[in-house]
């Protein structure tokens, strides 16, 4: 044995909490039980968890331009995020890349160096990190490259994405465009005429997303939808396939994608503010209590993902277990990660230890990822 836990309480697979060692060998998890032989990391008074996989987290992007017009390359973006992510416990994680028909941030240039990078990057990070491409549907240019990159297998999830319906609602209102203006570094009567250009496409968007849709299949990729505005469109990404739906407007749009077999997903940050970001958004928190939540995702912000976790279980909307399962073994299965996401002999021994003595801000003390420990805030080693 590489290596033995000793002392913490550990969450398994059937939701029990119980004190046992966990051997760690070859990156997986080897044995649950009595201590073994092997170096000794000391967790005493601490909860073992699986690694939480996040499906959907932009984050990124503050590291790539962190103010308005200033850029920073997308190497040193990139280990930062890193650091980040296994400093809040992510073992895995889909970067959410948006690739739109706005230049500058969201354009192709970024797209490509983004992923570029990740995979020469890939070795040396500690987070198992992936490719969750954010297709903005009426970036009909890009549709044969991504094509390209689902049959190369650089994604590993595909996910249609219509914001242009807001800006249009902004045309009036210049000042509110100001901010999309300048990250796609166009001045806003530039970007007003992009938005009408980009519109006059809007018959070649189903049939592009079809096409999509159908080479993502193909290739075993899965799918989804984001902010489906009805139960009439989540129907109509059901049919292409799209399983997962991201950030139901609704909760018509999310009982409907319920009927369908369809997973719900939403964002830790929610739970942990209490309330979306968005004015009349849902509150995901009333939503998990209600079973409608399949997977949270930390969205834009990292740390929302253990908190929310602990968040719930607090306010007694679910329990810890139940809790859990949304940022751990429910994603990972969603996803197609089947050797991660629980705490099991055989598993990837993707885990955190952490301190919940104080209710209200529980804190990831160690990560380890493939075995590894990638992140610690104290030296538990003996």
């Amino acid at each position: 044995m590489e290596l033995c836990i000793q002392g913490a309480r550990v969450l398994l697979p059937d939701g029990r909490m119980i004190a046992a060692s966990v051997g760690v060998a070859d990156g997986l998890v080897a044995e649950i039980g009595a201590p073994s032989s092997g170096r000794i990391l000391d967790a005493s008074g601490l909860i073992l968890l699986p690694g939480i996989v996040d499906l959907h987290g932009d984050a990124f992007e503050r590291q790539l331009m962190p103010r308005p017009q200033v850029h920073f390359p997308a190497d040193i973006a990139m280990v930062d995020t890193d650091r980040q992510l296994v400093a809040n416990g992510v073992t895995t994680a889909l970067h959410g890349l948006t690739w739109s028909w706005e230049p500058g941030l969201r354009g192709r240039e970024a797209a490509v160096s983004f992923l570029d990078t990740l995979e020469r990057l890939r070795p040396v990070l500690a987070c198992d990190s992936h490719v969750h491409l954010r297709y903005e549907v009426f970036n009909i240019e890009a549709a044969a490259e991504i094509e390209s990159w689902l049959a190369q297998g650089r994604l590993h999830l595909l996910a249609f994405n219509d914001h242009l319906p807001m800006f249009r609602q902004r045309i009036e209102q210049p000042s509110k465009l100001a901010q999309y203006a300048e990250r796609a570094h166009m001045g806003v009567p530039a970007f007003i005429a992009l938005l009408h250009a980009v519109s006059e496409r809007e018959a070649e968007v189903d049939p592009t997303n079809r096409r999509l849709a159908a080479a993502a299949r193909r290739h075993g990729v899965a799918l989804a939808s984001h902010d489906d505005p009805s139960p009439e469109v989540r129907r109509h990404f059901h049919a292409m396939g799209c399983g997962l739906c991201e950030f139901p407007l609704n909760r018509e749009t999310a009982e409907e994608s319920r009927r369908q077999d369809d997973a719900v997903i939403m964002g830790a940050p929610n739970v942990v503010r209490g309330r979306s970001h968005l004015e009349g958004g849902m509150r995901a928190a009333e939503m998990a209590a209600a079973g409608m939540v399949d997977v949270l995702t930390s969205d834009y912000y990292y740390p929302a993902l253990p908190q929310a976790a602990f968040r719930l279980a607090r306010d007694g909307l679910l329990p810890f277990a139940e809790a859990w399962r949304l940022v751990s073994s429910n994603p990972a299965r969603l996803a197609g990660f089947a050797d991660r996401g629980e705490i099991a002999v055989g598993r990837r021994a993707d885990l955190i230890l952490m301190d919940d003595r104080d209710p209200g801000l529980p804190r990831v003390i160690a990560t380890l990822a493939g075995g590894r420990l990638v992140h610690a805030t104290t030296d538990l080693l003996r």
